[in-house]
């Protein structure tokens, strides 16, 4: 059996050697893909190792995380249009680019401190504090805002 170009992920350079069988349906041939969950949580594994991520491949990343433009926007402190805008220039700031990886990894592995922290950071983005007061004490100095 010949490799199957797989571009329904969104991605032009994914080539499937093996894991897919071709089907006769009513439309034609057609392809069915083993493990597909199995076949999209490796291509993000894989492209959370580039040295960098294009615009298709931040928006496979993206949907894979179940994430419209407008929340990972959020999550990143910027705006659906930014994040719309990389994904069609492919130009992907480089600060932007590690915390999209590092929250993808962090998505696959079930581990959630690292988006709960960013989003816990992102809602103290917008608290104002009139007045800090500092007390030491024995185990050093304490910020009461």
């Amino acid at each position: 059996m010949s490799e199957y170009h797989y571009t329904e992920s969104g991605l032009r350079n994914i080539w499937l050697a093996s894991g897919f069988d071709l089907v006769e349906t009513n439309y034609g041939e057609g392809v069915a893909i083993h493990n597909i969950e199995g076949l999209h949580r490796a291509i993000g594994e894989a492209l959370s190792r580039k040295a960098w991520i294009t615009g298709s491949e931040l928006r496979f990343i993206r949907k894979e995380m179940d994430l419209s433009q407008n929340a990972l926007g959020l999550l990143l402190g910027t705006t659906c249009q930014a994040v719309a805008k990389w994904e069609k220039t492919g130009r992907v700031p480089k600060t932007a680019d590690r915390m999209i990886r590092l929250i993808y990894l962090e998505h696959i592995g079930g581990n959630i401190p690292i988006r709960s922290t960013i989003e816990r950071i992102n809602d103290t983005d917008h608290a104002e504090y009139e007045r800090m007061t500092a007390e030491e004490s024995e185990h050093g100095w304490l910020i009461a805002a």
